[in-house]
């Protein structure tokens, strides 16, 4: 028991640095900051990897120790670990939703790009309806 105490604080301490990073990934993709956004998605890689290789070694451990845990401390961390991982969940979903809208905004804004440029080639036909393309039929040499 007295190994898992430290493991689980440790892993407590990760999914709160997580959480922190996902809040600043989402302030990153509201500003656009591309860079900025790139760094911050390298460095919370590397902390799931982080958390990943914690897990295996919690679950050893955890294994190893079962026989001794009836104390509440350890039932304490684990609520408190899982209350984390709640909040790291939640994060996630609202930067997955951001980066959507982004998507959308991004598609939308595409869009009324292509009408404006299709706007401006528009041209009449013989008979007085509007057409799109170009004016001409262009040089031929």
């Amino acid at each position: 028991m007295k190994n898992l105490i430290p493991l689980l604080e440790q892993q407590k301490q990760q999914l709160d640095d997580l959480t922190v990073l996902l809040e600043s990934e989402l302030h990153l993709i509201s500003t656009r900051d591309a860079e900025s956004l790139t760094s911050v998605i390298n460095e919370k890689s590397d902390l799931l990897e982080k958390i990943a290789n914690l897990d295996k070694t919690i679950e050893a451990t955890y294994n190893a120790e079962e026989s001794e845990l009836e104390d509440t401390s350890i039932n304490d961390l684990f609520d408190q670990i899982n209350h984390s991982l709640a909040q790291c969940k939640f994060r996630t979903e609202i930067n997955q939703k951001a980066v959507e809208q982004g998507q959308l905004r991004v598609e939308h804004l595409r869009t009324l790009l292509l009408e404006a440029r299709t706007k401006e080639t528009m041209t009449y036909d013989k008979s007085g309806k509007p057409k799109g393309g170009l004016s001409g039929k262009g040089v031929s040499a």
